[in-house]
């Protein structure tokens, strides 16, 4: 059985077991969270289409680590004006195990 989640703005195909890594989420180490927004369930039968959501569905995850992606650099140059920036950035992102799809 396999659930489509949205965490981020970013749709997930989730089942029991995966590792994800989604933008970084509000929640301590170890905490066990309920994503609620599941917009498709499928895998045993029928699928389950949501409009926009499956009513009553939810998947459970632990929070495994907190952590930064790599540094991407956005540099901007104008010719012959002198102009230049340099900007660094580092994503954040939370990693979460998938513990179970509930439907009711």
């Amino acid at each position: 059985m396999y659930a489509v989640v949205v965490s981020g703005g970013k749709q997930h195909r989730v089942k029991k077991g995966d590792l994800l890594r989604v933008e970084k989420l509000n929640a301590d180490v170890g905490a066990e969270i309920a994503l609620d927004q599941v917009l498709l369930i499928a895998g045993e039968g029928e699928p389950k289409v949501g409009s926009p959501t499956v009513d009553g569905a939810s998947v459970k995850a632990e929070v495994v680590v907190h952590g930064q992606s790599k540094k991407i650099i956005v540099f901007k140059r104008k010719r012959h004006k002198g102009y230049t920036r340099k900007q660094g950035h580092r994503q954040q992102y939370t990693d979460i195990r998938i513990k179970g799809i509930e439907v009711n």
